[in-house]
């Protein structure tokens, strides 16, 4: 299956160090392209997520979680422009949080934290294994973003929507990527 990798909790520098362009390149038969975000691949080949997720942990130094998404399901969240009618701007981040499998109980939408008034994250919606939302450029923000696991009770790994908008490109083989 033609997918799209996102690592859980590594880092280019510290703890859970990897070199992401490096793994790509070990794994060029899968056609595997590094998306530039730490932990997110693009896999090009039809390879099966059993043999995937084998070849990516055989080259990480630690363990972490390796969430694989078939290619069509990133498609179909990005084709539906999910935050055309949301804030934007400099002080706000659209995220994308990739749970590690698909929640039994979903809280009610939206959600926001702290509070309706005064939202630092605010969850919008959930599709199949992708939680979209906001959060305020603040440090308190961060904090809220990692209650996103317990709330849903999986594992579960963010990216900006910006990295989504890359991997699209990818996927569709924009060569300016």
């Amino acid at each position: 299956m033609v997918s799209v990798v996102f690592l859980r909790a590594v880092n280019v520098g510290g703890a859970n160090r990897c070199q992401p362009a490096l793994i790509a390149k070990q794994l060029e038969k899968f056609g595997v392209v590094n998306i530039g975000a730490v932990g997110t691949f693009v896999v090009r080949k039809n390879v099966s997520e059993s043999t995937l997720r084998a070849a990516i942990a055989k080259r990480l130094p630690f363990k972490c979680e390796i969430m694989i998404v078939p290619a069509s399901d990133v498609l179909k969240l990005a084709s539906k422009n999910p935050f055309v009618r949301q804030p934007s701007g400099a002080a706000i981040t659209r995220f994308v949080s990739v749970l590690h499998k698909r929640p039994r109980e979903l809280p009610a939408l939206p959600l926001s934290l702290p509070s309706d008034d005064d939202w630092l994250l605010k969850v919008m919606a959930i599709q199949n294994r992708f939680v979209l939302g906001l959060y305020r450029r603040q440090m308190k923000a961060i904090s809220y973003l990692s209650k996103i696991e317990k709330l849903f009770g999986v594992a579960a790994t963010t990216r900006n929507w910006n990295t989504i908008e890359k991997v699209v490109q990818v996927l569709n083989g924009d060569p300016n990527v």
